[in-house]
């Protein structure tokens, strides 16, 4: 990463309006040298942003880090052919240079009649202010001092708490545009703050590692430092005396950290890449059960403060609010432009991926989902790379919670878990109210009727 320079500082945080009218400026340059060198269509995407993090172990400081970062991504479109180039160099002769390189290699693409930029008319008409922009021009000694107190207060928590990997805290602000040759021109800004903790406990049973976080468009909006010490704390504890669960099939809750994963399992079985290359388990499944018949999901692409919000996607086309899934049914794919041209369909405005996928319905609290469970497993991580969304088979490892009358009895580990994830999702006995709402993906935890569960 390079060093900011403070003339970066202040095109990025103290006049964003400038830096964004500096980047319109190059996207249209592009645009023109495009329709001159011969291209029928082309888009351009530039992104300018600034980056500061710090790390921090044992008290002393590891990670000083500050970037100054901008970049261009041109695509060409001639005779149904492609070509793509990118440069972080924004200076006009290699702007040009970059263009050209585009155009060269379209001349060189074998057709494919999906390319193409996607209908004029499904173009981004209104931009409301999603609340995505919360600079903070934070000094790197505010940033360390946060970092020290969090690390801190996690190994004050425990005298079993001995050792750590570190404490981190960031903060970026980050703009865009994207253009296209249909004449529009978009452009977005946002900041992401994050901080986090890694520690490390013993006892007589062995060593332990686990960590908590928080993220948030607002700095002011993260967690206290000292709460997430004390998170990772507290999750660290619970970990220690860890032993094998019986072998068998039970039930098993997955906290919302690893339940959002399996809604992404399912998002990404019904991505327009995986439908068209005939990849998926879920191929021509629109109307089908997916979910139990009280789950919904719904995309809110343009909720204030999101994670993922945005007013268009990676196309240009506007977003909107839409059911993935309603009652249980999928309603519809997670498509491209491109992909939906692929597949005969139009485009669901996800070019980029899914924008603040929420699961609705009724819910309850982890305390009573575990109530349910009785006797079964909570599931705090997965490991390995055992998803198979071809044919559907899950087989992952994992670590945990054993619970039983309701109550968590003892910590667990080295245990594999396995099912299909039709069978997973579909016969889901409940949904948590713990909704973990700072990730692209919003669920709490999610209650699996049964799992073939591997251990002693």
């Amino acid at each position: 990463m390079g060093q900011v320079q403070a003339s970066g500082i202040t095109a990025i945080i103290d006049n964003p309006d400038r830096e964004t009218e500096l980047l319109i400026g190059i996207a249209q340059r592009i645009l023109d040298r495009a329709r001159q060198g011969g291209a029928d269509q082309a888009e351009v995407g530039i992104s300018s942003s600034l980056a500061r993090e710090v790390g921090v172990r044992l008290g002393e400081i590891e990670v000083l880090e500050e970037a100054r970062d901008r970049g261009v991504r041109v695509t060409v479109y001639r005779n149904h052919c492609s070509g793509s180039a990118s440069t972080g160099d924004l200076r006009p002769d290699v702007i040009d240079e970059c263009v050209d390189r585009a155009l060269a290699i379209a001349r060189h693409t074998q057709p494919d009649k999906a390319c193409g930029l996607a209908n004029p008319e499904w173009m981004a008409r209104e931009f409301p202010d999603l609340d995505l922009w919360h600079p903070a021009d934070l000094g790197i000694q505010d940033l360390i001092d946060r970092a020290l107190i969090m690390e801190q207060a996690g190994r004050d928590a425990d005298e079993r708490i001995g050792n750590s990997e570190g404490a981190s805290v960031s903060t970026e602000a980050g703009i865009g545009v994207y253009a296209n040759s249909h004449g529009f021109i978009g452009s977005s800004r946002g900041t992401r703050h994050s901080q986090s903790c890694v520690l490390i406990a013993r006892d007589d049973s062995g060593m332990q590692r686990d960590y908590d976080w928080d993220s948030s468009r607002r700095f002011e909006a993260l967690a206290r430092p000292e709460e997430t010490g004390t998170g990772a704390a507290r999750r660290v504890l619970r970990r220690l005396g860890a032993r094998r669960v019986p072998t068998g099939p039970v039930p098993v809750l997955f906290a919302p950290e690893v339940a959002r994963g399996l809604i992404g399992h399912m998002v990404g079985a019904v991505s327009g890449g995986n439908l068209y290359r005939r990849s998926s388990y879920l191929l021509d499944s629109v109307g089908d059960v997916v979910l139990p018949e009280w789950a919904t999901l719904i995309e809110q692409p343009r909720l204030p403060g999101g994670p993922a919000s945005a007013c268009y996607d990676g196309d240009g086309v506007a977003t909107r609010e839409s059911a993935l899934v309603a009652d249980g049914k999928l309603l519809r794919y997670v498509l491209s432009n491109y992909s939906a041209r692929r597949l005969g369909l139009t485009t669901t405005a996800n070019a980029g991926g899914v924008r603040n996928l929420t699961l609705a319905g009724p819910s309850r609290s982890p305390e009573q989902l575990m109530a349910e469970m009785d006797t079964g497993l909570l599931i705090t991580e997965v490991m390995g790379q055992g998803v198979n969304l071809v044919t559907g088979d899950y087989s992952r490892g994992a670590a945990g919670l054993w619970v039983e009358n309701g109550e968590i009895a003892w910590p667990a580990e080295e245990i594999t878990i396995a099912g299909h994830l039709r069978d997973m999702l579909g016969n889901l006995r409940g949904a948590g109210s713990d909704i973990d709402q700072r990730r692209s993906i919003r669920v709490g935890s999610l209650l699996v009727d049964r799992m073939v569960v591997a251990g002693q």
